[in-house]
């Protein structure tokens, strides 16, 4: 069992190969954080690690002449009071109007495997060797409540999760007003704190900055979901660590609602990290008999740096959060209708550009918004999933099987969770809306949310959108969800389970994604809320793929796509070759460029195929089946490792590595071209140092050369685009391979990129 527990000194360790996390039953009965890190050597008494001594102003927590003090202590699960005056873990209102707690040790259990948390997403394990879990119970004697500390530890990788569950099992009532799921604390404040910040179109941004004393951290106060401007993930690293080397701490939330990720740094230089449902607006009532039961944070420890914190993610996400048929499975290469047509269609327009996918090698065709009620535009329509029989005078029924006739898989739009005024359903139930009576209710994108924490709104929009379903031959749905929850009341729930709603709708939002994909078991779901702004482990437990960003120019991906791969495996990345000028940025960038970003993600297209040249066309043509060959390794086999960031220079690079190291696909790009730039060595990573490679790359320029280019500059066309040369894993990773300037003069000067193939060589 990779959990041990001392009896003599009251101590837990929980170990494997990598990572160690040591819990002692102090004195007083409450529980102390010894220590998190590298892995120990197990032994009967780790109690030195414990620190006390006399302070001014301090508050002790046990009999005289002892010395413990819960503000100098590192808790493991704290509260506020009895001497601690930092940010607590949880809170318990009880009827008196007290706040205070006492939580001490009761009893323990360890068993091999991890238990479900459903209906709340979580990782899981496929067999009980894989995991093993520890339950501490403990016990308020005043409330006659129990608190139960959940901590699996995972075999192969260094991996813990944590949660907590609150059982009333007393006569009186009381309210969660905090109950966060985890609490770690470090001894020291020598790290820089890490986060994935940004806005609609440019999220997950990667910003760091060095840990001072107070409270510095990310939170999502939105209702609906962790939103595009926070991401539910932080990580602590030393300053000295970099891609591939130091110490790193990784927190991330599985969670799609308000959340809070903390660090507070005390004035001795004690760093006290938080994570779990955002307080603000949060009141749990319990009363006997009832319990609550927190998300789950995962927490990764590396000592190899951010990549190999990543790759641990990337793996345990992939494998043990996702789930269902398309877990395992590679993505089908896919063409969007958006931002080729918008609202204005018919079958005919839509089946013009089906037929064009299908000619260049698309196997899914996916129909976006505007195919139901009264939806010509984004004021209207909203909730009435029925279909606009003007548009589609066969429906959806009719369609997708005219789709699939083409040789195509058919994939539909929704967003289920709001509703326009507008719109039928709203006229039937105007009280179905979050909103607070005898109040303006706001409004965004001309839209409103429905009150998900009510089943019967939940009820019938899955007999709505089922029907649909069950009616069509469906594929693939990308469920949207386009606004924030503004005014956080539902005209359901009583006064004082008002501070239950927000995590009610997205129990419900759970709920309909459970009996969809356990009714559809086939049908790939891609999650999206105006682009990225549901890009959380929540989401990925019931749609193993997400649209990145509603931004898709190349250049502006690089940076979206190199920060989300911070927590999240490229295969949930959706990514797409869009039409230029782009929509979001009008830039123009090469198709090749475009498409060479999108590699690595799901990949598709978001244009008319029909509006390209023939030249273009053919190209599209390799893109596809570039990506077939090669799709496998991206986005199932491979490790990504990160080479150059474009938030440092204006490169960007990195890879995907088979796991027989055998094979290898490289992506550099260029932001703007350099005049007269240096020289440039691209090194790469995980590649075995004794095998030797083939390094394969076209040099094609991705448009038509421009004779005043070619007599000013002596840029042309070559006669032998493909470049082939060996060398040594050793080199390629300590020597790097050299990228010619000429090279990305030649392909597009700005905006230009290269694809290697890095192949064992016979």
């Amino acid at each position: 069992m990779a959990i041990v527990f001392h009896e003599k000194t009251n101590i837990f360790h929980l170990t494997n190969k990598d990572v160690s996390y040591l819990i002692r039953i102090m004195e007083n009965g409450q529980l102390e954080n010894l220590y998190y890190g590298k892995a120990l050597k197990d032994r009967e008494d780790f109690s030195y690690m414990h620190e006390e001594g006399m302070r001014s102003q301090m508050s002790i927590n046990v009999p005289e002449p002892g010395l413990l003090s819960m503000h100098y202590t590192r808790q493991e699960y704290p509260s506020y009071g009895t001497g601690d005056y930092r940010s607590p873990a949880f809170t318990v209102l009880q009827e008196n109007g007290s706040r205070i707690s006492n939580y001490v040790y009761a009893a323990h259990s360890v068993f091999a495997g991890k238990k479900s948390l459903e209906p709340l997403p979580a990782t899981y394990v496929e067999s009980d060797e894989e995991a093993s879990t520890l339950e501490i119970t403990l016990h308020d004697q005043v409330t006659n409540t129990d608190l139960i500390l959940s901590y699996t530890i995972y075999e192969n990788h260094p991996v813990i999760t944590r949660s907590a569950r609150f059982l009333q099992k007393g006569s009186e009532k009381i309210v969660l007003e905090r109950a966060l799921s985890a609490s770690v604390e470090f001894i020291d404040m020598d790290y820089e704190l890490m986060h994935l910040s940004g806005a609609w179109s440019r999220e997950r941004y990667v910003k760091t900055k060095k840990l001072e004393t107070g409270i510095q951290g990310v939170q999502g106060l939105n209702g609906t979901c962790c939103g595009a401007e926070f991401n539910p993930f932080l990580a602590l690293k030393r300053p000295d660590t970099t891609e591939f080397q130091g110490e790193v701490y990784g927190f991330s939330f599985v969670y799609s609602g308000n959340f809070l990720a903390q660090a507070e740094v005390t004035t001795f230089d004690m760093t006290r990290i938080l994570m779990g449902i955002n307080p603000e607006g949060f009141a749990w009532e319990l009363k006997q008999g009832e319990s609550f039961q927190t998300p789950e944070v995962v927490m990764v420890y590396s000592d190899q740096g951010l990549n190999k914190m990543s790759q641990v993610y990337h793996r345990l996400y992939r494998t043990r959060l996702m789930r269902g048929k398309w877990r395992d499975l590679a993505r089908p290469i896919l063409l969007n209708n958006w931002e080729a047509t918008y609202f204005d269609f018919n079958e005919e327009k839509i089946l013009n550009i089906a037929r064009k996918a299908k000619e260049v090698g698309v196997e899914l065709f996916v129909l976006d918004d505007g195919w139901f009620g009264a939806r010509n535009d984004d004021y209207r329509g909203l909730g009435d999933w029925y279909v606009n029989l003007d548009k589609l005078p066969d429906g959806i029924s009719g369609l997708s099987r005219k789709v699939e006739e083409l040789g195509l898989k058919f994939g539909l739009w929704v967003e289920l969770e709001m509703v326009n005024k507008d719109s039928d359903l709203y006229r039937a139930h105007p009280d179905w809306l979050i909103g607070v009576p005898d109040r303006f209710e706001s409004h965004a994108r001309h839209q409103h949310v429905l009150d998900f924490s009510r089943k019967e709104v939940v009820d019938y929009i899955h007999e709505m959108i089922s029907k649909v379903i069950r009616e069509s031959s469906i594929s693939y749905i990308k469920w949207d969800m386009n606004r924030y929850m503004t005014e956080p009341y539902s005209r359901g729930a009583a006064p004082s389970e008002q501070g239950m709603v927000m995590h009610r709708y997205m129990l419900g939002v759970y709920d309909l994604y459970t009996r969809l994909t356990t009714e559809f078991p086939d049908i790939l779901f891609e999650s999206c809320a105006s682009g990225g702004a549901r890009f959380d482990p929540g989401m990925l437990y019931f749609a193993p793929q997400t649209w990145t960003s509603d931004d898709t120019d190349a250049n502006e991906r690089t940076k979206i796509q190199y920060g989300t791969s911070m927590v999240y495996p490229i295969v949930s990345m959706g990514s797409h070759v869009s039409a230029v000028p782009n929509h979001q940025l009008h830039r123009d960038t090469s198709l090749a460029t475009r498409a060479n970003v999108a590699y690595f993600g799901t990949f598709g297209y978001e244009l008319d195929l029909n509006l390209l040249e023939d030249r273009e066309i053919a190209q599209v043509k390799e893109q596809i089946r570039f990506m077939k060959e090669y799709r496998e390794l991206i986005q199932m086999d491979g490790d990504f490792y990160r080479l150059l960031s474009p938030f440092a220079g204006n490169e960007t690079a990195w890879m995907v590595v088979s796991q027989d190291k055998q094979t290898a696909i490289a992506g550099y790009y260029q932001c703007l071209n350099r005049v007269n730039g240096s020289w440039c060595r691209l090194k790469l990573q995980g590649l075995c140092e004794d095998t030797l490679y083939e390094v394969s790359y076209d040099t094609t320029p991705d448009t038509p050369v421009d004779s005043r280019l070619e007599a000013a500059y002596g840029i042309r066309s070559d006669k032998n685009p493909v470049k082939t040369y060996q060398a040594y894993g050793t080199e390629l990773m300590y020597a790097g391979i050299p990228i010619d300037r000429d090279t990305l003069k030649r392909k597009s000067m700005d905006f230009a990129s290269l694809i290697f193939v890095i192949k064992k060589a016979n």
